[in-house]
């Protein structure tokens, strides 16, 4: 079905808006300190739906490569996000996480064969900036291991972005069916460590059931359905610029709901890392670097061939 360019762009940016309610969802009604469990309940039961819902499952080296594309979006994102959540002060990890388009521009020449310009990596800063205003609040000392789980959360998700564009869907096979084969396959490497490090699922009352719920559903089946509609279409580049918008909802929902002031700076650095997002969708179209990663990518949204990139 065909799609305009700003649908497209606002449907994807629905995921990242979804993820930004998570904070206060966790905090307000799932029990406490259990990141490991809440993790394998976004992510398995999110999975299996979808595998229910599309009745696909991988072939040949699909199952590898769903795998792969699990353990970095889903089995390892999942946990070392909550890490640096736990561990760093003052939205620090967030910031870490609004520098995603720099990984996926960087990891773009490696494997997708494709050079940023100056603009895309300018907008990237500036988004990276803009969310650092919105976040950071006067802190202790750092803690290393956050810091570290922080940046290889960040490389992670950037990581499975950009093979998620390289590889794209086999022939046949829609976005709805390849991300079920990552929730689950992330799901099923998060139950073990879930388990070994916390034990035994907690008791669960009414509003922590439904907030389950809410993660499951609309957080991670919907709205991861969302954002790898949008990497099959979009430059992997475009789709991370939408990264922002998780941390400034998540600011918005404390102002709206958990009467969280928002300072003059605060609004200053949310005007930035929105001007930031919305210039992401408009960045130069990446150039082709030589060499055996830029070979024709089908599915991936953009196909190098003959030496042009095209649409």
């Amino acid at each position: 079905m065909a799609i305009s360019r700003p649908a497209l762009i606002t449907l994807t940016a629905l995921a990242p808006v979804s993820w930004g309610t998570t904070y206060a969802v966790t905090t307000q009604f799932l029990p406490p300190d259990r990141p490991l469990f809440t993790a394998l309940v976004r992510a398995l039961p999110a999975g299996l739906l979808l595998l229910a819902l599309a009745r696909v499952l991988p072939r040949g080296a699909w199952w590898w490569k769903a795998a792969v594309l699990g353990a970095l979006n889903i089995g390892a994102f999942f946990p070392l996000l909550f890490l640096s959540a736990y561990r760093l002060p003052g939205g620090l990890a967030a910031v870490v996480g609004s520098a995603g388009p720099l990984f996926v521009a960087g990891l773009s020449v490696l494997l997708l064969g494709q050079r940023p310009s100056a603009r895309t990596l300018l907008t990237g800063a500036v988004a990276a900036f803009g969310v650092s205003l919105v976040v950071l609040k006067a802190a202790g000392s750092l803690d290393t291991l956050g810091l570290l789980a922080a940046v290889a959360s960040t490389a992670s998700m950037s990581t499975g972005t950009v093979l998620t564009q390289r590889w794209g869907r086999p022939e046949g096979v829609g976005p709805l069916a390849l991300t079920g084969w990552q929730l689950t396959a992330g799901g099923l490497l998060i139950t073990p460590l879930a388990f070994l490090v916390e034990g035994a699922p907690p008791a669960l009352d009414g509003p922590a059931v439904g907030g389950y719920l809410y993660l499951a559903v609309a957080n991670t089946a919907l709205a991861y359905w969302l954002w790898f509609s949008g990497i099959g279409r979009m430059t992997a580049t475009q789709v991370t610029f939408l990264g922002p918008l998780s941390p400034l909802t998540a600011a918005v929902v404390g102002w709206a709901a958990l009467g969280q002031a928002l300072t003059p700076v605060q609004l200053v650095g949310m005007g930035l890392a929105f001007g930031a997002t919305v210039a992401g969708q408009f960045v130069t179209r990446p150039s082709r670097t030589p060499g055996p990663a830029g070979r024709g990518v089908r599915g991936a949204g953009v196909d190098v061939r003959g030496g042009a990139l095209r649409r």
